[in-house]
């Protein structure tokens, strides 16, 4: 794992106001397509904020969250008080073999060292039991969506918002599943500014690069309305533990 790749998967505490009240959260269908209806024992694996989280306390499950940043699990446990929140990584998972039901990761795989991460993930998940990773991706068949994207792919300075490509979670894991949800999220070009602002390329960008970044998606924002919707694909992968 490389100094920058390090650098940014710990650079969202500085931020975790803001990526709470930003970010999208998930389509509880999705949850309920990877992990069933009944009430089962969750990780919740780079949980940040606890966007993913208070979905899975909502949906009845009993989720254990993991995060590496003090300033995120510290969001985290104000907003979902009575969760159990520990310090911890995917690839150090602070908890007994075979403690869980399953395992989600949302927006937070593309971050962890595979080999080290799907032994964790293996070892304390139950046989039987599900690793779930899932990503909101910006719908971009809507006009405007497909030329912020465009913007992004332009002024980040390396790719680290790859989603999983491969079709394997290693020899632990059964074959993976994919699904896909449709979902939206409303915004206001200030709303949107602070999203784009939320990522890790732009909070360990340059003041100069920020500036640009800002500027384009100011001018862009001058095309839409004063409130308007953000599409979201919802990408949801899910193995079962031999």
């Amino acid at each position: 794992m490389n100094e920058t790749f390090h650098r940014q998967r710990l650079s969202f505490g500085e931020v975790a106001d803001a990526y709470d009240k930003v970010r999208p959260s998930y389509p509880a269908q999705a949850m309920e397509w990877a992990l069933g209806t009944a009430p089962v024992k969750v990780i919740d694996l780079g949980a940040g904020t606890g966007l993913l989280t208070r979905l899975l306390v909502g949906l009845g499950h009993e989720v254990t969250a993991v995060e590496p940043d003090p300033k995120m699990r510290e969001k985290l446990s104000e907003r979902v008080p009575g969760c159990v929140v520990l310090a911890g990584s995917a690839e150090e998972i602070p908890l007994a073999d075979g403690v869980a039901d399953a395992v989600v990761a949302g927006q937070a795989y593309h971050w962890f060292d595979p080999e080290p991460a799907h032994a964790e993930v293996a070892r304390v998940l139950r046989p039987g039991g599900v690793f779930a990773p899932l990503w909101n991706l910006r719908d971009e068949s809507v006009e405007w969506v497909a030329r912020l994207s465009r913007l992004i792919h332009e002024f980040r300075q390396s790719e680290m918002d790859r989603v999983l490509s491969g079709t394997e979670f290693g020899d632990a894991f059964g074959p993976v599943e994919c699904r896909e949800f449709q979902h939206s999220r409303p915004h206001t070009p200030a709303s949107l500014l602070a999203l784009v602002r939320s990522r890790s390329w732009y909070l360990t960008a340059t003041q100069d690069r920020r500036q640009q970044m800002d500027d384009a998606v100011r001018t862009l924002t001058e095309d839409l309305p004063p409130a308007f919707d953000l599409p979201y694909v919802t990408r949801v992968y899910r193995a079962a533990r031999g």
